[in-house]
């Protein structure tokens, strides 16, 4: 009804349940609910919008029709019907082109001003017959009128006031349970499995915040899902409070496991579900959004700040409130539900922006990876989440979970088979001592060299390897598999690295010797690796003072084992920059007096057009709103009273082009360039 009432202007009452294509009745309500709210008020000539409501709702989404105003003077629906008679096919075909895409377009090489007998092109017939009007420019807008009349008298082709149904389809609710629950078996694993890896070896925080491209993917392989994926697992932990940022061992800023990640982990499986599930039900984090790029062609990282959106907090819980709707024993249909799903909610919030139905998509595909969705629809325990009642959820999911398993069958091809979802601690071992080969109904696990070595790098003796394997194996242990971890076990520790910045060479053992003995070089970091041969952790920069301090009289060797004489490295100061080129000052001046020419000749029209009285200069603030309005129809120049930033008052002479969110775009006589001003600061507006 608001969106009809912009369109038409002032009109009566029955005129305006007339042009809205819905019944009769639920009109004149809704009608009536804008005169509550104030949004609409009676006036003698009929009923129109509250001053304001034009331009808070144009430029936003929620606009129904997509019409524009009407004229100021509109033609009868009679008049504009036989203009649109009188066109030729192809002008007929593109006014409709124009209605279908927003009521705008530009005129390319058509001539403005012709009569309808000299048109020569389509759009020429358009202009020529006022049924698209001309704007500042080369654009054309099409009136209100007559979009109406293309649409048979309505604002719409289609009812407004009927809900879109939901398609549908019949689906076992066993089957829709069992999925749901297999699918949050799956996250709370890869997260856990997630942070067990992050706390060893955590990635770095990018300089503007995130988590980068080479890490995600890491993710990814780790876990073996894609990479959104990746970045939906490692978004909804930090939403449950389960990683942060903090400094590593180094000092360096990384993603790590918080303290509240101990404690989940010791929780039953169906409360950490519901942990995750609450985290990413109440997060502003839009997950989807990683891998694509923002309007600077900038790509969106994982975990990034700014990678957040108001909406999605909403959009999540009106897809599950949506998807509630849809009773026990049938889902979505496949390809067409979500989009029906979309267009419900989309009618719900109608003023909701274009991207929230990729929010609501979103959040839709989210919810059947998290396990709040199953096969198309809604378990129990995803009713109890739509609720937000979280413990009831729990307890519904929690008979459909898989029962995990505390044994492996270990095989001699140097793999283990786990024939259902193992507990976290045999869990958590496993993965460490061996790769994941294939998951599924059962998961194969393969034992290789390399895997085995990250258990002795985590201080595990070939012992305890032994000792684990037997202790969670149903079967033997294989042959091959013990002669494997005999031979790493050999092999590991043969290698030795230590960290060395510099190394010092001497013949006279017992000179070296000293040198390294000495108390006043203990923070040198000396250790002798061989009678004539030492080396440092200092940087050779601190090295070589603290040695002559010492009394020894050092020199560098190069890698060649040459003798390198060092010297302080050549001090220059920066030549100053030479003067500019006598004609670009002189361009520059140029600029600058004809600026001030432009400003006079500005100043002097200004004061030329002022009023007699200083009462004639006093505008309200709705009458500046409608001297702009009329002034951006007609084209006209104006004259406003202005205050700057310093709270200095002055007058400038303007072309007003555009109102919108309360700003005025307009062309600036004495700036020679379109500016924008806030309409708040307009003290008076006055015709030039």
């Amino acid at each position: 009804m608001l969106d009809a009432l912009l369109v038409a202007g002032q009109t009566t009452s029955a005129e305006l349940i007339s042009i809205v294509h819905a019944d009769e009745e639920r009109t004149a309500a809704a009608l009536q609910r804008l005169l509550d709210l104030a949004l609409a008020w009676e006036a003698p000539g009929g009923v129109r919008a509250l001053t304001g409501v034009a331009d808070a709702m144009r430029g936003m989404p929620g606009l129904v029709s997509g019409l524009r105003p009407s004229s100021p003077e509109p033609a009868r629906p009679d008049e504009v019907a036989a203009r649109i008679a009188e066109l030729t096919p192809a002008a007929t075909a593109l006014l409709r082109h124009v209605d279908d895409h927003g009521g705008e377009g530009t005129t390319g090489s058509a001539r403005r001003t012709v009569s309808p007998a000299e048109a020569r092109s389509p759009a020429e017939e358009l202009i020529s017959r006022r049924l698209l009007v001309p704007r500042d420019g080369d654009a054309v807008v099409l009136p209100g009128e007559v979009g109406l009349a293309l649409r048979g008298g309505r604002t719409t082709r289609e009812p407004v006031d009927e809900v879109p149904p939901l398609a549908t389809s019949p689906r076992e609710a066993t089957m829709v349970a069992r999925t749901a629950a297999g699918a949050a078996f799956d996250v709370v694993r890869r997260v856990e499995l997630l942070l067990d890896h992050w706390g060893v070896q955590p990635p770095s925080v990018l300089r503007s915040g995130g988590l980068a491209v080479r890490d995600l993917k890491a993710v990814a392989r780790e876990l073996h899902v894609d990479e959104p994926g990746a970045a939906l697992v490692v978004e909804v932990a930090l939403a449950s409070g389960l990683v942060a940022e903090a400094a590593d061992t180094d000092g360096t800023p990384s993603w790590l496991p918080t303290d509240e990640f101990d404690v989940w982990s010791g929780l039953p499986l169906a409360e950490r579900w519901a942990r995750l599930v609450g985290g990413w039900l109440a997060s502003s984090r839009v997950p989807s959004l990683v891998g694509s790029r923002d309007a600077a062609g900038k790509s969106w990282n994982a975990l990034a700040p700014e990678l957040s959106s108001g909406l999605s907090e909403e959009a999540r819980r009106l897809a599950l409130q949506g998807l509630a709707e849809v009773p026990e024993g049938e889902v979505l249909a496949v390809g067409t539900g979500i989009a029906s799903l979309v267009q419900r909610i989309a009618w719900l919030r109608p003023r909701r922006p274009t991207v929230f139905a990729d929010l609501v998509t979103a959040a839709l595909t989210e919810a059947a990876v998290l396990g709040v969705t199953g096969a198309g629809g809604l378990p129990p325990s995803g009713r109890c989440v739509a609720a937000g009642d979280l413990p009831a959820a729990a307890e519904a999911i929690a008979p459909h979970l898989p029962r995990p398993v505390d044994h492996v069958l270990l095989q001699a091809d140097l793999t283990a088979v786990a024939p259902g979802p193992l507990e976290t601690e045999v869990a958590r071992r496993l993965h460490l001592l061996a790769d994941v080969e294939s998951r599924g109904g059962a998961t194969v696990y393969r034992f290789t060299s390399a895997s085995l070595r990250r258990g002795f790098d985590a201080g595990w003796s070939s012992g305890e390897v032994r000792a684990f394997l037997h202790s969670v194996s149903q079967t033997p242990v294989p042959q091959p598999l013990e002669f494997l971890v005999d031979d790493v076990a050999r092999t590991f520790g043969s290698v030795r690295v230590g960290h060395a910045e510099a190394f010092l060479r001497a013949d006279d053992e017992a000179a070296l010797a000293a040198l390294v003995h000495d108390p006043r070089g203990r923070s040198l970091g000396l250790r002798l690796l061989a009678p004539t041969v030492a080396i440092a952790t200092s940087p050779l920069d601190v090295l070589l003072p603290r040695l002559r301090e010492l009394g020894a009289a050092p020199v560098v060797e190069a890698a060649d084992g040459t003798v390198r004489v060092s010297r302080p490295d050549l001090q220059r100061a920066r030549t100053r920059r030479g003067r500019r080129p006598a004609g670009a000052v002189e361009a520059r001046r140029a600029a600058q007096v004809q600026a001030v020419a432009t400003a006079i000749r500005a100043g002097d029209r200004a004061e030329a057009s002022r009023p007699a009285s200083a009462e004639a200069t006093t505008t309200t603030p709705s009458g500046a709103l409608a001297a702009l309005r009329e002034a951006i129809e007609a084209g006209s120049t104006v004259v406003i009273g202005y205050v700057d930033n310093h709270g200095a008052t002055g007058e400038r002479v303007v072309d007003p082009r555009r109102l919108d969110g309360g700003r005025l775009s307009a062309y600036d006589h004495r700036a020679d360039d379109v500016r924008e001003f806030a309409v708040h600061r307009i003290t008076g507006v006055r015709h030039a």
